[in-house]
């Protein structure tokens, strides 16, 4: 699964994998030799020319919740599983390959590059070919309405990500009739990520079109799959190839995603009806590793483990208290109990916008978030707490100090053994955690998007684009939270990364957006705890597909070896 332009994505998850993830164990008593992650362009995919691929199967995967969103850039349309699917149907502009570069999808397009640099212009030379599903062609309107949709002057659009978009200053068509001319008003150096994936004006360009228009569905498609049945009952949903597609005929006949707790994964694996799991946890990766026809497939993936706070209600609005948070979670300890059987070494993670094998990361967090009771307890005295003595909650106002810690009722026992673990953290600094399980198909819809919880963890996911995270920690306007679900942030933070997004040197762009994160730190907007490795479980025949690290998946050619 890989990322969408448009943000991170976002997953349910304290440790283990709600998306195509994982990691795995020695299967030994003893704990096993710790090696370092793989490299930054590290991948395993079982490649394979076509020529090797057999015509037909079908591909089961596992998803989280069933799909009430499919416009992606509505903000209750970032679950990760969503993103996965439209950006399989829609038109796919640019791929990544496994270093993160980006290259142009010549299905889609012919060309795209910067003609001018003052003011930066754009075109885009569209695929003559490339038609919607209704008939109608590609078109410089589909960029046209999407660019009204999101750039935040019409607030009857509930975009999740405004940025770059803003930014534009018109879209018009360009030199011929398959042309799009996009001109800027400031420079924007990650231009690539807008448009794609690319929706259609004709269902797009109303506010009601816009979230209502692809609520439970997707009403047209441009890409070599489409959605054949929507099965709520069974809660599937199915891909097929379009036969109205240009392309490369894709190997496989079907693409099946069906809801299932990350729980039941292993053995829904084992049993033959996914085809794909993350073997993370130790105990899962003693069985999967024996599995016959298994691969365990290892690459490096843009993915951190992090807990929100939310400073948008109750104590947590208070800067002291959530820099005391930061300082009574034990960040090294969280870590090692989760990494005590794991072959890789996790560390814990100092920034929100680079993984550590990734060219830019340093430590921004400068001390805000080193474990330390006694500045935790000096905080929360600060901020009138007071200390009823050890294991009794603090007091203020005749109230507890008492926060809920939300989670998905499919977590994991690793994601629930990280929430006990925080509590009983917390409870040593006088901070009362009660841990809240709630139906999967709500976790986000209906506690995390609309800022319900004091704390909860989840994880952001192939940000190959710094940009892609600015919605993360942009101060919420006029009721949208965008992706900042815990209501932090500031000003300065506003303009460092405005400024981040405007500079086409990456070298100015890193300092920019690490200097931001110092700042994010200092606000304790979130605790980033570690990188997550990327390990499946995979079938052996399966083809083209695994752990794909920082590249895009081309679904053309994910298929089954011929026997």
């Amino acid at each position: 699964m890989r990322p969408t332009p448009a943000a991170a994505w976002i997953a349910t998850t304290a440790a283990t994998a709600l998306l195509v993830t994982g990691c795995g164990s020695s299967g030994q008593d003893h704990a096993p030799k710790k090696a370092a992650a793989p490299r930054a362009d590290g991948q395993d995919i079982n490649a394979h020319p076509l020529a090797d691929l057999r015509q037909g199967g079908t591909l089961k995967l596992a998803i989280d919740q069933w799909i009430t969103q499919y416009n992606i850039n509505d903000v209750d349309g970032q679950q990760g599983d969503a993103q996965e699917i439209i950006k399989t149907v829609l038109p796919d502009l640019f791929d990544s390959d496994a270093k993160g570069a980006h290259h142009i999808n010549p299905e889609f397009l012919l060309s795209a590059k910067v003609t001018s640099g003052s003011p930066q212009t754009v075109q885009y030379d569209l695929n003559p070919k490339a038609r919607w599903s209704d008939g109608t062609p590609l078109s410089w309107r589909d960029f046209r309405a999407q660019w009204q949709a999101l750039n935040g002057t019409d607030k009857a659009y509930e975009a999740a990500d405004t940025s770059g978009y803003d930014q534009i200053a018109k879209v018009e068509q360009g030199s011929g009739a398959h042309a799009v001319k996009v001109t800027f008003k400031t420079p924007y150096a990650d231009w690539q990520r807008l448009f794609d994936p690319l929706y259609p004006a004709k269902y797009y360009d109303t506010p009601g079109k816009f979230t209502k228009g692809w609520a439970e569905q997707a009403p047209v498609s441009a890409n070599a799959f489409k959605v054949g049945r929507y099965d709520k009952t069974a809660q599937t949903i199915t891909l097929v190839p379009d036969p109205k597609w240009w392309g490369p005929r894709p190997r496989l006949d079907s693409i099946v995603y069906r809801v299932l707790d990350s729980s039941a994964r292993p053995d829904a694996y084992l049993d033959k009806e996914i085809d794909c799991t993350t073997a993370l946890l130790p105990e899962d990766y003693r069985r999967l590793v024996e599995a016959p026809q298994t691969d365990i497939r290892r690459g490096a993936r843009w993915d951190e483990v992090h807990i929100t706070l939310n400073g948008g209600r109750g104590p947590l609005k208070d800067l002291r208290v959530r820099q005391a948070i930061q300082h009574a979670v034990d960040r090294k300890g969280i870590d090692e109990a989760f990494a005590k059987d794991l072959s890789f070494e996790l560390k814990p993670l100092g920034n929100h916008f680079f993984m550590p094998n990734q060219k830019g990361y340093k430590d921004t967090s400068g001390g805000y978030a080193d474990f330390d009771l006694g500045k935790a307890k000096q905080l929360l005295d600060a901020a009138g707490w007071k200390d009823n003595g050890e294991g009794r909650p603090r007091t203020k106002g005749g109230r507890q100090l008492a926060l809920d810690y939300v989670l998905s009722a499919g977590s994991t026992a690793a994601q629930t053994d990280q929430a006990e673990l925080v509590q009983q953290q917390l409870a040593q600094a006088g901070v009362k955690v009660e841990l809240k399980k709630v139906p999967a198909n709500d976790y986000f819809n209906q506690f995390v998007n609309r800022g319900n919880f004091d704390l909860t963890s989840f994880r952001n996911v192939d940000a190959v684009y710094q940009s892609m995270l600015t919605p993360v920690f942009v101060r919420p306007k006029n009721g949208n939270l965008f992706q900042n679900f815990g209501s932090v942030g500031s000003p300065g933070i506003d303009a460092l990364l405005r400024k981040a997004g405007e500079s086409t040197d990456q070298a100015t762009a890193a300092a920019l957006y690490n200097q931001a994160d110092t700042e994010i730190w200092r606000l304790a907007h979130s605790i980033e705890l570690y990188q997550r490795p990327q390990i499946l479980a995979v079938r052996s025949g399966l083809a083209n597909f695994g752990a794909e690290g920082l590249a895009d998946i081309d679904y053309t050619k994910v298929g089954w070896l011929k026997k």
